[in-house]
């Protein structure tokens, strides 16, 4: 027969070690942020975060570029300025200037009557395409006391103008 082994011992365990657990004063796991003595730290959820990249240098050809953009605009502008004062802008009780002795292409401008440009007044105008002979025939329709017929073609806005000399 044999004996029970004696109650709080344990027959097989080695000399000098503990029945169950890590040595005293030891940690059973690597530290973890927020135990004591320990700093905490915060998780990235995927890893490091890379580094900003560095910021872009405005460089010489991206300041050109915008200086070219930038001329091109104020081009734009002023050649619709300069040209909304043409003959094409021009309506019926209008003042005109003939900026040119040519008169294959007089310069038509639109001016304010009151100003001393002011040389003729429109009485008429027309849209459509008209010859030398068709354009007296429809001034003579539309303004019978018109003095100067001009008509202009091939921008897209085909018209004719009736005028007479400016009476001041």
């Amino acid at each position: 027969m044999t004996t029970p082994p004696p109650q709080g011992q344990n027959p097989f365990a080695q000399q000098g070690q503990q029945p169950y657990g890590p040595p005293q004063g030891q940690a059973p796991y690597p530290p973890q942020p927020g135990q004591p003595g320990v700093p905490q730290q915060p998780l990235a959820p995927y890893g490091a975060v890379p580094p900003a990249p560095p910021a872009r240098k405005v460089s010489f050809k991206l300041i050109k570029n915008i200086v070219i953009v930038l001329a091109v605009i104020g081009v734009g502008i002023g050649v619709f300025i300069s040209n909304r004062d043409d003959a094409n802008t021009a309506a019926v009780g209008d003042c005109m200037h003939r900026g040119s002795t040519n008169d294959n292409d007089p310069d038509l401008e639109v001016v304010e009557c009151s100003s001393s440009k002011a040389q003729y007044v429109v009485l008429a105008k027309v849209k459509g395409d008209f010859s030398a002979s068709s354009a007296e025939t429809k001034c003579t329709e539309q303004a019978k006391d018109f003095q100067y017929s001009y008509t202009e073609t091939g921008d897209g806005s085909n018209f004719l103008l009736c005028l007479k000399d400016y009476a001041k």
